[in-house]
């Protein structure tokens, strides 16, 4: 099925029901007209990082269910997978072989050695310091194979997700092979996970590299839309780099939005907000929460720097049980631009001010998509982030059936589903339409039209109370 413009549901496939039959089951029941698309987050077999650490793509993971399970929602729902082109499990039967054989591994070339890559096997201090990474040294492992040596392994994240080597014939084909498998299994759109990372190079920052990073991008959206989907490059930095690939005809993610609406309600004004809702693409998929935390890199020079260190200090005053400890090393978290939280919790559970953000989300160019726990207005949950030691868990609840049943009841979570169906089915939300924005003071009105449709957001940013007025020809 083809990507419709349509809201997409992000969620894992036990999140919503213990399965993928089960969340099949859920949105027949309750979500049938709210929802028409399903991100369904790693589903294949995986040792990390709640399935982004994948061993192999060719299956399911069994406690899920099968590839039939996927292929019979994707006859109802388009479907986005995941493809790590970053990195693959170190349990993965290809780095174990390598670490089995070494030099005689027919996987070897998959992986990126020190030995090869940098001129004296190692970095220089100026070559580790230009390098985007996520740890405080150069990013590697110490690999031990079985003869008993050891060497370094470019390691970007955790020590399961094993960096790939991008420019070796035997990924390049690993690569291909795994889009063909996504595309012949229903993929409406494939997600490239940390894709910024693929390309490396010594003496650059090792993240989105030009032109290489272009050439893997081509040469993934022509394999895939050769089976028929779209690619969505996953990207979460200056919003000059998802804008660029957006430029080239891509589909990209809108990860400004959720840090500008909260700034917009805290601060009751639309002045920032309205600039970037006016200057972003149509052809993007929108976000206010998913399966990380609220991404503060984003909205760099979209808010002035005060502005940014104002919201974040806001995100720990206004929400509900959010705290600084929560996005710190001492709940494992990977990303100190991210501060981890439901966006329920971040707006003080406060249904009102949760219903117009998003009511903006629906209105804001592109496709929306909403994450499950945002879905059912979900709270921070304390229970399993203290149990995990894991700060991302506090949006990563488990509903079982009869919970997302009991969710139901709920008005915020009714109205929610009101403005979903509305967002699905109002023609004025055509991409090919026109957004017309007014902020002033802390009124804001957003007005999408297509053709004689028309339909506006007349929104009070104080006292979160809104209106909508619908014109059909």
């Amino acid at each position: 099925m083809k990507i419709q413009n349509e809201i997409m549901l992000i969620t894992y496939a036990d999140s919503m029901g213990k399965n993928i039959r089960e969340l099949h089951g859920v949105l027949d029941r309750h979500y049938k007209n709210a929802v028409g698309g399903v991100h369904i987050l790693p589903f294949f077999p995986s040792s990390a990082d709640r399935g982004f650490a994948p061993m192999r793509y060719d299956v399911v993971d069994e406690s899920f269910g099968t590839f039939d399970d996927i292929e019979a929602l994707g006859k109802e729902y388009y479907l986005m997978f995941d493809f790590m082109v970053n990195h693959i499990s170190a349990s993965s039967e290809y780095f174990r072989d390598f670490l089995e054989k070494k030099d005689e591994s027919e996987y070897k070339d998959m992986f990126i050695r020190y030995k090869d890559f940098w001129e004296s096997g190692e970095p220089t201090q100026e070559q580790t310091d230009l390098i985007y990474k996520r740890k405080p040294r150069a990013p590697y492992i110490e690999a031990k194979f079985a003869d008993g040596t050891t060497e370094k392994v470019w390691c970007t994240f955790c020590e399961e997700q094993i960096d790939l080597d991008i420019s070796k014939d035997k990924t390049k084909k690993f690569i291909a092979d795994t889009i063909r498998e996504m595309c012949r299994r229903g993929a409406s759109v494939i997600r490239l996970d940390a894709f910024a990372y693929a390309v490396k190079k010594p003496g650059t920052s090792c993240f989105f590299i030009e032109p290489d990073i272009w050439e893997l991008l081509y040469d993934i959206e022509r394999i895939a839309s050769e089976g028929g989907a779209d690619i969505l490059p996953e990207i979460h930095e200056h919003y000059t780099i998802p804008m660029k690939i957006a430029d080239k005809g891509f589909w990209i993610y809108d990860f400004a939005l959720p840090v500008l609406t909260l700034h917009a309600l805290y601060n009751h004004t639309g002045k920032y907000l309205k600039n970037w809702l006016l200057k972003c693409p149509m052809k993007q998929f929108t976000t206010l929460d998913t399966h990380d935390g609220i991404g503060i890199v984003d909205v760099k020079d979209l808010l002035p720097d005060e502005e940014i260190d104002k919201v974040k200090d806001q995100m720990y005053v206004k929400g509900a049980n959010v705290k600084m400890i929560y996005s710190s090393e001492a709940y494992n978290n990977l990303d100190i631009y991210q501060v981890n939280t439901t966006y329920y919790s971040a707006l003080g559970d406060n249904d009102s001010a949760y219903l117009l953000a998003r009511a903006i989300q629906f209105f804001a160019p592109g496709i929306p998509q909403v994450y499950y726990v945002g879905m059912l207005a979900g709270s921070n949950d304390i229970e399993l982030m203290e149990r995990t030691k894991n700060g991302r868990d506090i949006n990563r609840h488990y509903y079982t059936v009869e919970d997302v049943e009991k969710e139901q009841s709920r008005p915020v979570v009714q109205k929610l589903k009101e403005l979903m169906e509305m967002r699905n089915t109002h023609p004025a939300f055509s991409l090919d339409g026109t957004i017309e924005v007014g902020a002033d003071g802390d009124r804001l009105v957003i007005t999408r039209k297509y053709g004689s449709d028309s339909i506006t957001l007349n929104a009070d940013l104080s006292t979160y109370q809104f209106d909508i007025k619908k014109s059909l020809s």
